[in-house]
């Protein structure tokens, strides 16, 4: 079961002998409740940047190049799937575009050899005065989520 309010989006490449094309974000996608900031990370492989969340904005996460195993969690009170978690595997190998609702906490892992860079929006911009950036560890024992790679 999805977690409630999490929206995916496929992503289709339109390939010729040039490269490709593909449009990641549109206003007509009817996504983002409003615009606040757009960012841009790279992270190594095998690295955990886990958990957070936010009770103000969206963010949605997109992954241009390398792969990752994203993990939602919902912490949401009132949420009709409260304590339930999806994993969702984006990057590279798989196109698409993530939107994470404020109150569902949100990770990911690289996995594979090579970096992997996100870029991600928000509903509202980043305030260092009063962040909306609430952490969570890693390994926290109520998400219980298990890391390590299952299927080798």
């Amino acid at each position: 079961m999805q977690i409630e309010g999490v929206i995916t989006k496929k992503l289709t490449k339109h390939c010729d002998d040039r490269g490709f094309f593909a449009e990641v974000l549109r206003d007509d996608d009817e996504l983002l409740t409003n615009f606040g900031q757009l960012s841009w990370s790279t992270t190594y492989p095998g690295v955990i940047k886990a958990f957070h969340y936010h009770e103000e904005q969206d963010d949605i996460w997109f992954f241009p190049s390398g792969n990752a195993q994203v993990v939602l969690y919902d912490l949401r009170e009132n949420s009709s799937t409260k304590g339930k978690t999806n994993v969702f595997y984006m990057g590279e190998n798989n196109p698409m575009i993530l939107l994470i609702p404020k109150g569902v906490a949100h990770g990911y892992r690289v996995i594979g050899d090579q970096s992997a860079t996100i870029i991600y929006c928000t509903t509202k911009s980043y305030n260092p005065k009063k962040p909306d950036e609430k952490r969570i560890p890693w390994n926290d024992e109520t998400i219980g989520f298990n890391w390590e790679t299952q299927n080798r």
